[in-house]
């Protein structure tokens, strides 16, 4: 386990009061409280145009990647546009890559504001798997959020626990590529005593 691991949330809404942004505060809240150090990559603030691969150092694409590769996990958020992935964080991905994402721990937050963001969850998951990523099996889904919000708190209680409870997988299995290979030496080194 890293001693005090950094965890990097990039949030793909652009609303003003954002729900998603606000479920991703109380992971990093929780996250902060488990002794992580935390970074939110807030899209809205970036400069970041529709992915050309001839272009992949545009606008704040550069700082963006920075940002992650210092992430010793990374939390992906995402509201559910059309059944899937808003396109803000499908594009800072496409600007990132395995330098950013191999082996890295990441964990997956959707809100809808409808039902179950299933679709959403699912596409963010196979595109983390493609970077080689470790994806957290839990992940934290906010559906009819115009109902589950208020005030800018997230007012269902079993909710709430979902989502406090992937800031602390963040921080519990941060760094578990490393500990995997860790593994697998220790459990070659009697074998090869015995050479």
């Amino acid at each position: 386990m890293i001693e005090k691991p950094n965890v990097v949330a990039i949030t793909g809404s652009q609303r003003d009061g954002s729900h998603t942004a606000t479920a991703v505060d109380i992971a990093l809240a929780q996250a902060r409280r488990a002794g992580a150090e935390t970074d939110h990559v807030d899209l809205a603030s970036l400069d970041l145009p529709l992915f050309d691969p001839d272009r992949p150092d545009a606008g704040d694409a550069e700082m963006l990647r920075r940002r992650v590769r210092a992430a010793d996990a990374v939390l992906l958020a995402t509201p559910m546009y059309h059944g899937s992935v808003a396109s803000p964080l499908k594009t800072a991905l496409d600007y990132c890559g395995f330098d950013e994402f191999e082996e890295t721990t990441v964990g997956l937050l959707a809100v809808a504001g409808g039902a179950f963001p299933t679709a959403a969850l699912d596409h963010l998951r196979t595109v983390a798997r493609a970077l080689d990523a470790w994806v957290l099996p839990h992940q934290a889904a906010v559906p009819d959020s115009h109902a589950q919000f208020a005030d800018g708190e997230l007012t269902d209680s079993d909710l709430r626990e979902r989502v406090e409870r992937l800031g602390e997988d963040l921080v519990a299995y941060a760094g578990v590529a490393s500990c995997a290979a860790d593994v697998a030496v220790t459990a070659e080194t009697p074998a090869e005593a015995g050479d």
